[in-house]
């Protein structure tokens, strides 16, 4: 059986999203672990009351297709996620209307009950806070959407089972995990909490630029399926032209041997070369640009973290797309937003940069910046 599996899937027609779920799925482990009377969760990324054609979101004609697989064997299917902000009834039907949802012939959970459990696996966070519906589910399958990402680089297979963390507290692990590699790790913990049956990708139309929610959709036309998030994650890295070695949860996971460093050494059902995206505009720190070896002492020490420091990417306002709505103020985790004269002022040394204000701009007004010194240096 091959690590992954990719199809063609050149529409949201939902002829063409059931040829290709039904190859990818067929051609990975398949659906034969679904019994009938299960409760099968599909986690999909529901990140912001957005539209399916803005391409932050999983496809609900997607997901149609894959309840319908599920009802056949005569399952249940439950599609839920909790994206930031509160995690209520009424916060979650607004997105579940927005996102196309409510058009899908599933159950859409409404038990909005989050439970503390421990992390055998983990090798930072030992316990954390989820929400209870996926909990109660007989099996789990992992439905996420292709972006660009502020903090991570990459929002795919990994980053999308943080939505099993409340939406209230996604800041405070924000605070609790600043640094890119010990957020990676957190992720990485949790994928190994839940381990999904199985894990899809929806890459028909993904998001470059401002991702996770503010970027544009851009169309790659395939759809991806495997039983690891992290060598879905690999492949989808190569696709869109990241570097692997600048995706936190790619490091984190090759350390923990979860995954191979080099994409040739995965087996893959289908040519995903075909589908790489030239130019696809990505989010990237350029985080494999350690200088630790530049000078030697505590000096040299001082002056390598004045170089990282000083090539970091940083939130920025984008002063003509603001209408000062306090959004970044409100979910800013290490409180770094002040509103001066209606519009936010980021506090640079108070500032962990997790981009929350970022990807959770309605307006899409907090952009990532790269400081001139990292431009430079990558030109």
């Amino acid at each position: 059986m091959p690590d992954l599996a990719l199809a063609p899937c050149p529409s949201y027609a939902p002829e063409d999203c059931r040829a290709a779920l039904e190859q990818v799925i067929a051609a990975t482990r398949g659906l034969d672990w679904v019994k009938p009377g299960m409760r099968v969760g599909i986690k999909a990324n529901l990140v912001a009351a957005k539209k399916p054609d803005a391409a932050a979101t999983t496809h609900p004609a997607l997901l149609e297709v894959l309840c319908r697989m599920l009802r056949d064997r005569g399952a249940v299917p439950v599609i839920g996620d909790s994206p930031g902000g509160l995690y209520t009834a009424l916060a979650l039907n607004r997105i579940y209307r927005a996102t196309g949802m409510d058009t899908v012939d599933a159950e859409l959970n409404a038990d909005f009950g989050v439970r503390e459990v421990s992390l055998p696996e983990a090798k930072i966070a030992k316990t954390a806070t989820v929400t209870a519906w996926l909990l109660a589910c007989d099996g789990v399958i992992n439905f996420c959407k292709l972006k660009s990402h502020g903090m991570m680089g990459l929002s795919c297979a990994a980053k999308n089972l943080f939505g099993t963390i409340p939406g209230t507290m996604k800041p405070e692990y924000h605070f609790r995990y600043p640094k890119p590699e010990d957020f990676a790790d957190m992720l990485v913990d949790l994928d190994e909490f839940w381990k999904p049956q199985l894990h899809l990708v929806d890459a028909v139309v993904a998001m470059e630029g401002n991702g996770p929610t503010a970027g544009a959709p851009r169309p790659l036309g395939l759809v991806l399926a495997g039983e690891n998030p992290h060598k879905l994650d690999l492949v989808c890295a190569h696709l869109i032209g990241l570097d692997p070695k600048t995706v936190p949860t790619l490091c984190a996971a090759v350390s923990r041997g979860l995954v191979p460093e080099r994409v040739e050494a995965l087996s893959v059902d289908g040519d995903w070369m075909r589908f790489v995206c030239p130019g696809f505009q990505t989010i990237s720190e350029r985080s494999g640009l350690q200088f630790q070896n530049l000078m030697k002492g505590k000096g040299g020490a001082l002056f390598s973290g004045f170089l990282r420091r000083s090539i970091a990417a940083r939130p920025g306002v984008e002063k003509s797309l603001c209408v000062g709505c306090r959004k970044c103020e409100q979910i800013c985790p290490a409180k770094a937003i002040t509103m001066k004269g209606g519009r936010p002022v980021i506090s640079r040394g108070t500032c962990i940069r997790c981009f929350c204000c970022q990807e959770f701009c309605p307006k899409g007004a907090m952009k990532v910046r790269r400081p001139p010194l990292a431009r430079l240096l990558v030109r």
